[in-house]
């Protein structure tokens, strides 16, 4: 291997790309995620892993007072080792359970009469939102910076 694909190989350039294959909504009452995932590439790979997740992303305060942070609410992991090949495509389906978190606003809300109303005006006093996504790791031997790629999805 050459000088200058050993640093292609480093920085993730030419190697695994990642393409993400699942409907854009979620059911909250199934509680699985189910789709596949597609792993192409430009030069022989060694994978070690690789890893799915439902990613929540609650948002709270405004402005400078924003807050984000990040709960995993549910994951797949694939732990057998393979080989890409170039030009290869590999396809994994993925089916894994998941748990909602709720803050405490979420379930006064859920209550329904003055307890509900008191917890939607607490979503709305401290701009409570939370975003999801599907987001796909692979561990890749040879490559510094590890691929991944995400897909936002709707819990209905």
């Amino acid at each position: 291997m050459g000088f200058f694909q050993k640093i292609k190989s480093k920085l993730g350039i030419g190697g695994v790309k990642i393409q993400i294959d699942m409907p854009g909504q979620i059911s909250i009452a199934e509680g699985i995620v189910k789709g596949k995932f597609t792993l192409t590439s430009k030069s022989d790979q060694e994978i070690k892993s690789m890893e799915v997740k439902l990613i929540e992303r609650y948002t709270t305060g405004r402005g400078d007072n924003e807050d984000t942070k990040e709960f995993t609410l549910g994951s797949q992991k694939f732990d057998a080792q393979s080989v890409i090949k170039t030009g290869e495509q590999q396809v994994h389906a993925y089916n894994f359970p998941f748990e909602l978190l709720k803050s405490s606003n979420d379930e006064l809300a859920e209550k329904g009469g003055a307890m509900g109303k008191i917890g939607k005006l607490g979503k709305f006093a401290k701009n409570e939102k939370s975003e999801y996504v599907v987001e796909v790791n692979v561990d890749v031997k040879a490559a510094a910076i590890d691929p991944s790629e995400e897909v936002d999805v709707k819990l209905v």
